[in-house]
């Protein structure tokens, strides 16, 4: 949720430090905590599935993935940079994930190869998004799910990175924020079906106000995603 985002250019803007400096903050540490905490809700029982987590970034996910008992966790990410922190994380871990360098668009995984595809602050920075969409629900077995995790549209965490990018930041300039409403047309234009929609991050990137509305994050998430920073929606292939 903070500004750490990769560009899905030929390479990422920002290296896996910056994701490191983010976590270690008192405000990273929640926000990612809270949307962390969303995504496996929403993926549900994992034990004995096999996961691809696209962007993966450093690993935070497919390592959170590999500890709650999946079959087999593979991460792919357009950045050698963050593949490389990410198997070293794996490593240490001593987590049996695999990880490899590929574009969002271009899998290089055969049809119907995973149960669960997640895609998290990946969205926003792709120019062809339908067709992202449409190669990850290629990779999914009938019955499996796709959850996307991306960047809200209307929030103070948006407004500030528009500002940005009127600024100079190339990359907020670039980026795509989207509704609930704008990510379901996107899953159903790859014929899969919407089964869940959440909201998370319902505070501005102020420390005082994240310690005080965090607690309350969750509930709110469930009921609305009206000026939610994060927005996941979670659907199947039939």
């Amino acid at each position: 949720m903070d500004d750490r985002r990769q560009s899905t250019g030929p390479a990422g803007q920002f290296g896996p430090g910056v994701y490191a400096t983010w976590r270690e903050s008192s405000l990273g540490e929640i926000t990612e905590n809270l949307e962390q905490r969303l995504l496996l809700r929403l993926a549900g029982a994992l034990h004995g599935r096999d996961i691809l987590d696209v962007g993966c970034g450093d690993g935070a996910l497919t390592l959170a993935f590999a500890r709650s008992g999946a079959a087999s966790v593979v991460g792919c990410d357009i950045d050698p940079r963050m593949i490389s922190r990410a198997v070293s994380r794996a490593t240490r871990e001593e987590q049996a994930v695999y990880y490899t360098v590929a574009d969002t668009v271009h899998l290089p995984f055969a049809d119907q190869s995973f149960d669960l595809v997640t895609v998290v602050t990946v969205l926003a920075f792709v120019s062809d998004t339908e067709g992202a969409i449409r190669e990850m629900a290629r990779v999914l077995r009938p019955g499996g799910s796709l959850i996307i995790g991306d960047l809200g549209k209307w929030n103070s965490w948006a407004a500030r990175r528009r500002v940005r990018g009127w600024l100079g930041a190339k990359m907020w300039r670039a980026a795509t924020f989207r509704t609930a409403t704008e990510l379901r047309r996107l899953v159903r234009s790859a014929q899969l079906r919407v089964e869940h929609v959440s909201g998370a991050i319902f505070f501005p990137p102020w420390l005082p106000l994240a310690r005080l509305l965090a607690p309350w994050d969750a509930a709110l998430g469930e009921w609305t995603t009206q000026g939610a920073a994060f927005v996941a929606v979670r659907a199947r292939k039939e």
